[in-house]
């Protein structure tokens, strides 16, 4: 015990503990924990906080926020010490969080229904009707089975009396559910065995929930669509967009990849349209319909409230669930929830005054010193104020604001938020506290709605006390509910016996047209990446001599892999140089983003240690050499992944067909150039091009000879086995363009054989010779190869034309 006071910080008066009790003891849910923290010493500490931020990195967690320097893809803050909390005091939370949904749910009926609490004055009109989020358009629409919050969460806090208060509910889009898993199995590993030591409630089945109710909810026999609509990958939570639609098995799709016609959604997929029949939405309200809603918007479907009131689709959450988003509402709903559901409010909101109301008005006038006042709704730029921090002048100009649009604010009593335990590295106390405040999730299911036994708890950023918010540097931390051990064993067997039943109803050959683009460049620039490495290593081995160096310089220069000017050794790192190496592994990591969904999290964390060790070396001026060798191992390692770690489906088709005709064209090009003049080439020359080829141990071993010209082009271009030549490359394209247009159902793809028989044709007989037969020899190959490389560029545009464009493609809707 005495190590773990030593782990321990001075409690506070002023505010709940989550870890200690009034007079500084440790709460007993928190002991098991803490003594496995003083058992482990400062190692555990400092294994946690690196172990946490590793992960975080080489999982692509991230968290944009707008205007940050760190740049769009910001490492998400995760803090390794999860927070804890105990069945029974759960019980009450979850009941609450239970109860408020439904109420909210039964609130927004009504507000875009009969309005009977508007006319019966339980909420005032001007509230609602003033609200930005207030969609007319959807004034009498009624969701389907009348759910219109699919996912709801409610943002908690804990006063210091104990009691837990609700701050705000989400009621449009609610983030955060997929960082909460995403924190779960990162903590999993940085405190193995914890987990069960401590019976913690998993989380799986809150997420087999939500997908088998969007299923449930949807429309249509057989096996219904669900989809998840995303804004885009610059949306501050556009990783959990994608970890969602991964987790969920659901295809992740973006405005333009949906279409409405005859008041129905459909998805653009590569073999024509298919019936959307639900959508989980992570777009606001106002975005998802420029025909109705937003004119402006280029994120939404033109349509999409009109099959919403048609009944054809199911929306989670409803378009207008956004209105309740707004702090002035928590001061009515002890009188709503009475009045809909006959009961008091199990789970309080914090006090709350509507300026918007004379008396509320007067009341924060009088008592400001005590409130801290907000904007009323989400687009007023105006940022919390704390009244007992303004000074006279402030306050005097603060009163007249509210007096002036008093309906634009809302007040609320000042909590001091609760503290729990939180790892400062290298400080003497190990421990330090961070204020909080929780985030809990509920999903309606044809029963009702359930609750995920955890949640999202936000800490503060260091040194503050009174806002939590990841928009201002604040972090998280996993949730742990704590129960018994049967009641864990239980619900993993739940977990692991409920997909038995998801053949039935889920199918999986509906790729987005959009997301098969990008994973037919994801190979392109995979393949694209690979081929300028090995290039640029295979020039700078020859830079001790001076004449092959010359040409393989030239010949880089020439492809835009390195600028004419400047060290190669240096350039070859410059992210600004358009062609170069470092800009081609950026799009990589692009197109890997857009296709986030089909990656496995491995392969995803390959790219991403891959481009942060290529940045690495070049900010730290590391041996080129020694970088491009670890690259082209990362590179192969994506090329294992596309071969072993996907489902071989359509997606998997282009993406390989990508690979393989980058490859033919690059290699191509490069031996046509170099047998275009028609000179002879040196040894050091045709070393030079089978270390390009990836083929010189197979060469040494084969001919047991000096390099020469005949055998390198028959290693490189004709041999039938080997993955590196030609003709083994364009065999497999004309073969996965047969298994494409069988798939999709789409005419057969003209294969243009006629470049390769062009090329079988050509004789390597003399192509060694100095004289003028042997110049005709190597020009008359020359000019077949570019006939081969010209071919893989239409192909590669006949693709793109009728798959990504859709050109010249007989699109057909299907009703199911």
């Amino acid at each position: 015990m005495s190590e773990s006071k030593q782990l321990l910080y001075p409690g506070s008066s002023q505010r709940y503990d989550e870890l200690l009790n009034r007079d500084g003891s440790i709460r007993a849910h928190w002991k098991p924990l803490i003594e496995y923290l003083a058992d482990g010493g400062g190692e555990v500490a400092r294994r946690s906080v690196e172990m946490t931020r590793r992960l975080i990195v080489e999982n692509g967690v991230t968290y944009n926020i707008y205007a940050d320097p760190q740049g769009r893809d910001r490492p998400w803050q995760l803090d390794p010490l999860p927070l804890l909390m105990a069945a029974e005091e759960w019980q009450r939370i979850e009941a609450g969080v239970k109860q408020r949904a439904q109420l909210l749910n039964a609130l927004l009926a009504d507000l875009y229904g009969a309005q009977r609490l508007i006319a019966e004055g339980v909420v005032p009109a001007e509230l609602a009707f003033g609200h930005p989020n207030f969609l007319w358009a959807a004034h009498d629409t009624r969701p389907v089975g009348d759910t219109w919050l699919h996912l709801y969460a409610a943002d908690l806090a804990r006063a210091p009396d104990g009691r837990w208060w609700v701050l705000s509910d989400r009621t449009q889009t609610p983030s955060g559910p997929g960082y909460a898993l995403e924190n779960r199995a990162i903590i999993g590993r940085v405190l193995p065995g914890l987990l069960n030591e401590l019976s913690v409630r998993p989380l799986a089945a809150f997420f087999n929930t939500l997908r088998e109710s969007l299923l449930e909810f949807a429309d249509g026999e057989g096996a219904p669509l669900v989809v998840v609509l995303t804004p885009g990958p610059f949306n501050e939570t556009y990783f959990e967009h994608a970890y969602l639609a991964r987790q969920l098995g659901l295809p992740l799709v973006q405005g333009q990849d949906l279409t409405v016609r005859a008041d129905t959604v459909y998805l653009k997929t590569l073999p024509g349209l298919r019936r959307v029949h639900a959508i989980l939405r992570r777009m606001d309200d106002d975005y998802c319909d420029p025909l109705e809603l937003r004119p402006d918007s280029a994120l939404g479907v033109p349509g999409m409230l009109g099959a919403v009131r048609a009944g054809r689709v199911v929306l989670a959450n409803a378009l207008g669930s956004g209105l309740l988003e707004s702090a002035a509402w928590q001061g009515f709903l002890p009188g709503a929830s009475q009045w809909l559901l006959g009961e008091p409010l199990r789970l309080p909101s914090l006090a709350t005054w509507w300026c918007g109301e004379g008396a509320a008005l007067d009341y924060v006038v009088t008592h400001l010193d005590r409130l801290v006042v907000k904007a009323t709704y989400p687009n007023q730029k105006f940022e919390p104020c704390f009244g007992r921090d303004l000074g006279s002048e402030e306050r005097a100009a603060l009163i007249k604001r509210l007096r002036d649009r008093p309906y634009a604010y809302v007040a609320q009593e000042r909590v001091s938020l609760s503290q729990a335990p939180s790892w400062r590295p290298g400080a003497t106390v190990r421990l330090a506290p961070r204020t909080l405040t929780m985030r809990v999730y509920a999903v309606a299911t044809p029963a009702g709605y359930q609750v995920m036994p955890g949640g999202l708890a936000r800490i503060a950023a260091e040194g503050v006390v009174d806002i939590v918010s990841s928009q201002r540097g604040g972090g998280s931390k996993d949730v742990w509910i704590l129960g018994d051990k049967d009641s864990r064993e239980a619900a993993d067997a739940a977990v692991i016996t409920e997909p038995a039943a998801l053949p039935r109803q889920m199918r999986h050959d509906e790729l987005p047209s959009q997301l098969v683009e990008n994973l037919f460049w994801l190979g392109r620039y995979s393949e694209r990446c690979e081929d300028k490495a090995r290039l640029v290593r295979a020039t700078l081995a020859m830079r001790t001599n001076a004449a092959i160096w010359r040409r393989a310089r030239a010949q880089c220069i020439s492809y835009g892999v390195l600028p004419p000017e400047g060290d190669p050794a240096v350039t070859v790192f410059d992210d600004a140089h358009e062609f170069g190496l470092a800009a081609d592994l950026g799009r990589l990591g692009w197109c890997a983003t857009q296709s986030r969904s089909r990656l496995s999290a491995e392969h995803w964390r390959s790219i991403s240690v891959m481009q942060r060790q290529f940045q690495e070396a070049g900010a730290t001026q590391h041996d080129p050499l020694e970088a491009l060798d670890r690259l082209l191992v990362a590179l192969t390692a994506l090329s294992g992944f596309a071969l072993d770690d996907m489902t071989q489906d359509d997606g998997w088709r282009l993406l390989m067909l990508g690979r393989r005709l980058e490859r033919v064209h690059f290699l191509a090009t490069l031996l046509a150039d170099r047998l275009a003049p028609g000179t002879p080439l040196r040894q050091g020359e045709l070393e030079w091009l089978l270390d390009l080829g990836g083929v010189s141990i197979t060469y040494r071993t084969r001919y047991l000879s000096t390099p020469q010209l005949a055998p390198v082009l028959r290693l490189l271009v004709f041999d039938h086995g080997s993955p590196r030549a030609l003709y083994f490359q364009w065999r497999a394209i004309q073969e996965a363009l047969l298994d494409l247009a069988n798939s999709i159902g789409a005419p057969t793809e003209e294969l243009v054989e006629e470049p390769m028989a062009q090329l079988m044709a050509a004789t390597l007989a003399a192509i060694d010779e100095e004289g003028e037969l042997g110049a005709a020899r190597r020009q008359g190959f020359s000019a077949a190869l570019s006939e081969l490389a010209s071919a893989a560029g239409r192909v590669s545009d006949r693709l793109v034309s009728r798959h990504f464009s859709l050109v010249d493609l007989d699109l057909h809707a299907m009703a199911t």
